[in-house]
């Protein structure tokens, strides 16, 4: 792993005397694209905040590059931020809103034409310079914005739900894009979004956050495969969360019926949650099954089809490509390496 750029260690942060962030610890690397994610007011923003300078931690301590910058203001941090409203200067035609910062700077023309015309082909922009803001699209005018945030070539690009306002195909589009810019500029972007498919599709890591605490750390395939408990679980993807009781190591039971597993070191006659993705879940026939019930709903995804059976005192979802009649009668099987077993989650 690359070298840490950012050390945050033990920071809170407090509003109205609400505790907004709890002793936070996150040690982000140099070149990384680290992706924040979480319900809103779980705290993600505030310490997007808290790396950009516009908050002071009421404790704790953040470093960059292994220098301390608590009380460091915004303007002398080597970071820039994209936030979901552009803030591009209307008056200003594209060029213009690039090289604001460059002119504030005073850097020679030649340099910021440079500059600028490199930021236009990173963000596929050129031939725009003389447009007005006003008469780009949503997807052009985010695309400025973030060349206007990496004319400066600052060392973090801190992203704040940055899609929020595009449409869906526009947003899938800019995801690929941001992917692309970061690994061609080799700087540490910080994504901030409540879109589990977003942090997915373009992290190295993604950070899972719930009232102002780190549930998970991960790479996205991590995230998704190995929740560490049932929020993450949900959060990510949907899941099947089911109670269940631990007999012992790689025996679990739920639905009144016991399974293999491959997890051990919960303590026997534990209660656990357990974890099953709808997309681990097989239909059979009955016979086949170690749980059975009836269907009660199916829906057509495009991919896959959802549907819904109720066994046991459970509705399951599941994804499968072939579809199933409305109240037939099946069977469902789950092999033990897509059962995850995790502690139960204070109430």
């Amino acid at each position: 792993m690359n070298d840490v750029l950012i050390d945050i260690k033990n920071a809170v942060v407090e509003f109205d005397g609400e505790r907004v962030l709890n002793g936070l610890n996150l040690q982000i690397h140099d070149k990384e694209f680290v992706t924040f994610l979480g319900p809103s007011g779980c705290g993600k923003t505030t310490t997007l905040r808290i790396i950009g300078g516009f908050i002071e931690p009421l404790e704790g301590d953040i470093f960059f590059d292994g220098k301390r910058i608590n009380a460091l203001p915004p303007y002398k941090r080597a970071v820039n931020t994209v936030f979901q409203r552009y803030a591009l200067f209307p008056h200003l035609n594209v060029y213009e809103n690039i090289a604001f910062g460059l002119r504030l700077k005073k850097l020679p023309d030649r340099e910021i034409a440079s500059r600028v015309g490199e930021m236009l082909e990173m963000v596929n922009l050129r031939g725009f310079e003389k447009r007005g803001v006003g008469q780009l699209s949503g997807g052009q005018q985010q695309r400025v914005a973030i060349a206007r945030a990496l004319v400066n070539y600052p060392r973090v690009l801190l992203l704040d739900e940055p899609l929020g306002a595009l449409d869906l195909k526009l947003r899938k589009e800019m995801q690929g894009e941001l992917k692309r810019i970061q690994q061609a500029m080799e700087i540490t972007f910080i994504y901030v979004t409540h879109d589990q498919e977003e942090a997915l599709t373009m992290s190295d890591r993604v950070v899972v956050m719930k009232d102002g605490e780190i549930q998970q750390i991960g790479t996205p395939q991590d995230i998704y495969n190995e929740p560490v408990n049932a929020f993450v679980a949900d959060f990510i993807g949907e899941s099947n969360i089911i109670d269940g009781i631990m007999i012992h190591d790689f025996l679990v039971e739920f639905c009144g019926v016991r399974f293999e597993c491959v997890d051990k070191g919960f303590g026997e006659m534990q209660r656990v949650d357990v974890v099953v993705r709808p997309e681990d879940v097989k239909v059979v026939s009955p016979e086949e099954g170690q749980l059975s019930g009836v269907v009660e709903s199916i829906l057509f995804k495009g991919v896959h089809y959802e549907i819904t059976v109720g066994a046991h005192g459970f509705r399951w979802i599941i994804h499968s490509t072939l579809p199933q009649e409305v109240g037939s009668f099946v069977g469902l099987r789950v092999i033990p390496e897509d059962i995850q077993i995790m502690h139960k989650m204070e109430e």
